[in-house]
């Protein structure tokens, strides 16, 4: 009897069905959720506006007993609730107030924050049962290698050296060999201090792991991560009481709205179960979003306009020989203004010129006058549970020097412009992102910063952007001076990768940069899934400057071959 004519098509059916590993993922749920205030359960929330992001929580982690950690960076305080009772008070610990966290790592009792450096706290006094004071500890380093590596999973680290890239001769070759081995210290809870070799393979697309007990030779555990298209940051989060391990990892394809960030799950022995897929579209930019459970749990930290959610992740079964395949949904992209229209005059400009800058921007040291200080207390902002107009680097620092230009919503200008401003007693910033900008105050804000550094006169917002830059659609291909720009929210300036394929970037910032300009380093997929497009200044695309960049090998020796072959006239080529 013959097969139907449609035999071949159900052949390959089952055929393809085989191959792929188990899609069935479990949902995310609800942890706990915190409304918007300065309440024992509620959190600071700062809306966002025109070229400002939403600013709430800005970290989330776990102690070894299962208690969560939020750091309210608004209100100046970490909140501390049990995640398996949802309608338990959270208790309160104030930090002091010379201190700005922008991360926060729990392990073992200690609690470190992150402000620049590593401060480990400790509970002072007794206070009242839902309320602790924080003081730092001076008495305990806070520079140990694993204190460091778990600040530095999530970009909380010290930039680079400023040379490499400001220096030419350090830029004058592209990155395209394989990446670096990376030493990475972890304080698990189910196996003690363990170190991580994470090993990358030729073809970018994956890594392996060697996971050694600190004191030990001999690796006990090894593991193999691929993904689709290329690997972003890669970092060994845990290992459970059970002794499964977790890996937070980046697949980053040419395209960037379609990146993806993920924690993988193997179990004691090394084999890959599954992965956890983080929900990073449409959540407004936090430093540490992840963390994971002495009892495996996968908590994500969401930020929302009027409310906080912690959602403990959904788990996905996969084939532990398959590539993981993360790959979201794309969203409509966002409506931006069509600007002032193109640029009349352009002066010549090189990437070069846009580092230095940047890094002046970043780099000024000047006084704070009483005249730029401004009145103590100072005006509130309206509707921001008490933050006041003045950034929070400059608090208690009349008199002082101090190191950046400060952030003001709606201000903008040249360098000497602004410093001369100060130095007549204008007020030094302006973080009231939510009111209308004042006249009376001098700065830069996110946009105001890029638009100064690619020698603008004119201040092209978040939104006015793309009609003068180009988008890039291959995320590698970021050079030093181009953006980071997600319209209507905020911008940054791509400085460069660093070693482990995060990206270090110059933004100015009331929250990451507790209201000043400065350098940060984030994970990748963390902004390009959150919306946030690579792109280039149309008067920096002439700028044949060889930039720090990261290639494909297959795309160096392409173009190594090309530089080798006879021209026409019998001759190779050279190059300059």
């Amino acid at each position: 009897m013959p097969y139907p004519n449609n035999w071949k098509i159900g052949f390959w059916a089952i055929a393809w069905l085989a191959l792929v590993p188990t899609t069935t993922r479990a949902e995310d749920r609800l942890v706990r959720e915190f409304s918007r205030g300065s309440g024992q359960n509620a959190v600071g929330i700062v809306d966002g506006g025109v070229d400002t992001e939403i600013g709430g929580p800005q970290a989330l982690s776990v102690d070894d007993d299962g208690s969560l950690f939020l750091l309210d960076q608004v209100n100046g305080r970490i909140l501390r609730f049990d995640p398996k009772s949802p309608t338990s008070d959270a208790t309160e610990l104030r930090l002091p107030s010379d201190i700005e966290p922008t991360d926060l790592v729990v392990r073992k009792k200690n609690i470190m924050v992150w402000d620049g450096v590593i401060r480990r706290m400790q509970v002072s006094g007794q206070d009242q049962p839902s309320y602790r004071s924080l003081e730092e500890d001076s008495t305990r380093s806070a520079d140990d290698a694993f204190a460091t590596s778990a600040f530095a999973q999530m970009g909380s680290q010290q930039p680079g050296s400023e040379t490499d890239i400001l220096d030419f001769n350090t830029r004058s070759a592209a990155i395209n060999q394989k990446r670096e081995p990376v030493r990475q210290y972890v304080a698990s809870r189910g196996a003690g201090n363990v170190i991580a070799d994470v090993i990358s393979e030729d073809n970018q697309a994956a890594a392996k792991f060697e996971i050694t007990r600190e004191g030990e030779g001999a690796p006990f555990a090894r593991l193999r991560l691929a993904v689709r298209d290329r690997l972003g940051t890669v970092e060994f989060l845990e290992i459970d009481h059970t002794g499964r391990m977790f890996v937070f990892a980046e697949n980053i394809p040419k395209t960037a709205s379609r990146a993806a960030a993920f924690v993988a799950r193997y179990s004691g022995t090394g084999v890959l179960e599954g992965v956890y897929e983080l929900p990073l579209a449409d959540v407004p930019l936090s430093r540490r979003f992840v963390t994971v459970s002495g009892d495996g749990d996968v908590y994500f930290l969401r930020t929302q306009r009027g409310f906080v959610n912690v959602l403990g992740v959904g788990f996905r079964k996969v084939d532990a020989r398959a590539t993981i395949d993360v790959r979201p949904a794309v969203s409509e992209p966002t409506k931006t203004e069509s600007g002032p229209g193109a640029i009349v005059a352009m002066r010549p400009l090189t990437r070069q010129q846009t580092i230095e800058t940047a890094f002046a921007f970043e780099g000024i040291q000047w006084k704070l006058t009483p005249a730029a200080y401004g009145r103590d207390p100072d005006t509130a902002c309206t509707g921001f549970n008490g933050r006041v107009r003045r950034p929070t680097y400059l608090h208690g620092k009349v008199g002082q020097e101090v190191r950046g230009i400060p952030y003001c919503w709606g201000c903008h200008g040249s360098l000497d412009q602004i410093r001369a401003k100060i130095e007549r007693g204008v007020l030094a910033g302006n973080i009231c992102t939510h009111n209308a900008p004042r006249s009376d105050a001098t700065g830069v804000d996110c946009s105001a910063f890029v638009s100064a550094t690619w020698g603008l006169a004119t201040h092209y917002t978040t939104a006015a952007i793309p009609a003068i830059a180009s988008k890039i659609h291959d995320p590698w291909d970021l050079r030093p001076g181009d953006a980071l720009n997600k319209p209507g929210s905020h911008v940054m300036l791509f400085l460069r990768f660093t070693r482990d394929r995060k990206a270090e970037v110059m933004e100015a910032s009331p929250g990451a940069c507790n209201g000043r300009v400065c350098r940060n380093i984030y994970p990748l997929a963390s902004l390009l899934a959150r919306g946030y497009q690579p792109v280039r200044f149309r008067a920096l695309q002439q700028d044949t400057t060889v930039a720090v960049s990261i290639e494909p090998q297959e795309k160096a020796n392409k173009a190594q071959q090309k530089e080798d072959r006879p021209t026409s006239k019998g001759k190779r080529r050279h190059k300059r």
